[in-house]
């Protein structure tokens, strides 16, 4: 009998909950359904320009003067197959703003990777054999975030001229290289910290004492730790380096026209004033760039809170 009431209840086996119910927790949290519905907007958007431009017979570049200026030489605000009317050249703004949308996608994207990658390996290595090693990699990345972002842009954009206005390299892969340039530091110093705090733990000074090799150590028992940070870190910067990138084109040190950047695009309606007859030259980019920063932001805020302890904390 008192073995009977000594025995712990035990309840039935709760399974774990299914693919389904997994979406349910997450749509449950309205900021991260909107940031997650937002930035499949954008994606959807890059993704299916190509269609749209083949469905309206309008491509990015195309110009359709006889269709989209009136008499008075002024692009039309809609009509005539144009769903967002045109610019000043006739080009339609509904297909260059989606294929904006693949611009800030294919060059944030892989500047952002591209400064994970540096970042993290820079501060796995300074982190994690600290002293001289540390030292010196934390100068490196203090001389990195010593110098002006634009200046260094305008710089680097001024060495890649050529002859005749050509560009020795191209623009898009000299835009990646200075939105990475600038990245890679913030990576680095929050590795190095969780690394530096990692380190001490009792898993890690047992695989050492094992006589496990400090790559091993690094691969196995300290990079799975600190992965989950470091994504939704990747998350967060994101929008930050497409923004770099919209404010280099702005100023005509980035993605050159006609090549549709919502940057260009915004500075070429400002510069020849046609935003006054036809506002949506530059509401169409600006609100694009505008929802692209604001879902980034808003889904990789939620993924932190949700994911990450110290940010919970």
């Amino acid at each position: 009998m008192s073995q009977l009431l000594l025995r712990p209840a035990t309840g039935p086996a709760v399974p774990p909950p299914g693919r389904r119910g997994r979406l349910r927790t997450v749509f449950s949290d309205p900021a991260l359904a909107v940031g997650t519905l937002l930035v499949g907007l954008v994606v959807g958007a890059a993704v299916l320009a190509p269609v749209a431009a083949a469905i309206t017979g309008h491509g990015p570049n195309e110009q359709f003067p006889d269709d989209t200026l009136d008499a008075a030489g002024l692009p039309i605000t809609g009509g005539h197959g144009f769903l967002l009317g045109a610019d000043g050249s006739g080009r339609d703004v509904f297909i260059r703003t989606l294929y904006g949308a693949r611009v800030s996608l294919g060059i944030g994207i892989p500047a952002t990777t591209i400064a994970m990658l540096v970042g993290v390996l820079v501060g796995l290595v300074g982190g994690y054999f600290g002293g001289r090693v540390d030292a010196v990699l934390s100068e490196l990345t203090n001389i990195a975030l010593a110098f002006p972002f634009l200046v260094t842009a305008l710089s680097v954009v001024t060495l890649n001229r050529g002859t005749a206005g050509t560009t020795l390299i191209d623009p898009v892969l000299v835009v990646i290289g200075v939105v990475a340039l600038f990245s890679w530091t913030y990576f680095a110093r929050l590795v190095r910290n969780s690394v530096i705090e990692i380190k001490s733990k009792p898993f890690v000074l047992a695989a050492i004492g094992a006589g496990s090799s400090p790559a091993r150590v690094i691969a196995r028992e300290i990079l799975p730790n600190i992965a989950p940070t470091v994504l939704i870190y990747w998350a967060v910067q994101l929008p930050v380096n497409i923004i770099a990138e919209a404010s280099l084109s702005y100023l005509g040190v980035g993605i050159k026209a006609p090549t549709p950047s919502w940057g260009t695009m915004i500075a070429n309606a400002q510069d020849s004033a046609l935003y006054q007859p036809q506002p949506l030259m530059l509401i169409a980019p600006a609100a694009a760039l505008f929802i692209t920063v604001f879902g980034f932001n808003v889904l990789s805020t939620r993924l932190r809170n949700r994911f990450d302890p110290a940010a919970a904390g």
